[in-house]
């Protein structure tokens, strides 16, 4: 199990920060990494012409190191929503069948699909949320409900941002494939946690962004391309997609077919090399330490919290249909109004997410912080109780 890395970020003791689900913090190389970018910024005549491209390439080769892909199959995105748009014009959803989609889920996966709907002639099919959490079971029952159109699309979350509820993404896979069905995986709150390996599994599409589990900034993620879509047409037309369009070359418009790979989907104005690099540090960090070591570490501190809360008036789910580093914690009778607030002021950051309490620990946590959680939790919720 991967030891806590508290000492690599900047965050002093008093602070229990348990919110990598909504944003992490940076590690401190990172930090010191975007200073000197910005420093660079400041003298662009040091810069070799070669650089952007550099940096580029290595958020590429990071970003497919986390999910077992070969660098040509990742497009460069500055959003979830903006891979979403992409596999949306590549694809070719047939009228009279279905797309699947999670009740609330996240916008980026659902929200392109309803748009598209009347127009195309499909239909959107809303997973509704399982009373027993089991997310898996209730997309596996849509995918085969009797009598129901044929699916064409499954664009779901594999990890529910709301409730922490796990999807086994390889059982809806499997029941996918037989129908000729597509996978879209948000894998937003999975990536450099819980293993993935796309060459295995072989979904359609994956995205991930960087500024939560893989400790990145903003306006950086990455859209894994499977190569039977790869000669589609991108969102948008830039030099950097077509084959020999250079600002260097005696004739601009030298070569307009693009370029034969994931690369042609990349962002308008991808050289962001500040952010970049910024973000393929986080990356690398998460590959050396390895999905299995931290998810070790990152599930005996949702089990700990888990098991310190029981018995104060909150529901724990079933840990076997939560993803191991994300805590949803229910209230009967609902949230008490200011417990965010209250738990704030005492330091402990988490977030209300639908009605619950979503703790979701990173690498910097480390068992004094659960403790610390589950003492002050405890004592807001009787603080609570008291004044009713």
């Amino acid at each position: 199990m991967l030891a806590s890395q508290r000492a690599l970020f900047e965050i002093p003791r008093q602070i229990c920060y348990l919110n990598a689900a909504s944003y992490s913090p940076l590690p401190i190389r990172t930090l010191e990494a975007g200073r000197a970018a910005v420093g660079r910024k400041g003298t662009p005549w040091t810069l070799p012409a070669s650089f952007a491209n550099q940096q580029n390439e290595r958020a590429r080769a990071a970003a497919a190191r986390l999910i077992n892909a070969e660098p040509s199959d990742i497009a460069l995105t500055p959003s979830i929503s903006y891979g979403v748009a992409t596999a949306a014009k590549l694809l070719t959803i047939p009228r009279g069948t279905r797309v699947i989609v999670l009740e609330s889920d996240h916008s980026s996966p659902v929200l392109e699909w309803h748009a598209r709907a009347d127009v195309q002639g499909f239909t959107v099919e809303t997973v509704r949320q399982p009373e027993d959490g089991d997310w898996t079971s209730a997309v596996l029952a849509v995918i085969e409900r009797s009598g129901a159109a044929p699916v064409s699309l499954a664009s779901i979350s594999s990890v529910h941002w709301s409730d922490g509820g796990l999807i086994d993404v390889d059982k809806v896979s499997a029941a996918l494939k037989p129908r000729g069905a597509m996978f879209l995986i948000d894998a937003t709150q999975g990536v450099g946690v819980l293993a993935m390996d796309v060459k295995r599994l072989d979904p359609d599409f994956v995205l991930f962004p960087t500024y939560k589990w893989v400790l990145g900034p903003y306006g950086r993620a990455f859209l894994y391309v499977a190569k039977r879509h790869q000669s589609g047409i991108p969102l948008e037309q830039t030099s950097a997609g077509r084959r020999d369009v250079r600002a260097e070359n005696s004739v601009y418009f030298t070569d307009l077919d693009y370029v034969p790979d994931a690369r042609r989907f990349d962002m308008g104005k991808r050289d962001y090399f500040i952010s970049m690099e910024m973000a393929s540090i986080g990356m690398e960090m998460l590959a050396e330490w390895g999905a299995a070591a931290v998810v070790r570490r990152l599930a005996m501190l949702t089990e700990r919290i888990a098991e310190g809360v029981r018995g104060i008036g909150v529901s724990v789910p079933d840990g076997r249909l939560r993803a191991p580093h994300i805590l949803s914690l229910a209230f009967k009778g609902g949230m008490p109004a200011g417990l965010v607030e209250g738990l704030a002021s005492d330091g402990v950051y988490v977030a209300p997410r639908l009605g619950r309490l979503r703790i979701s620990p990173h690498v910097y946590n480390d068992e004094a912080d659960a403790d610390r959680f589950v003492e002050v939790l405890g004592r807001r919720l009787n603080t609570s109780l008291r004044g009713a």
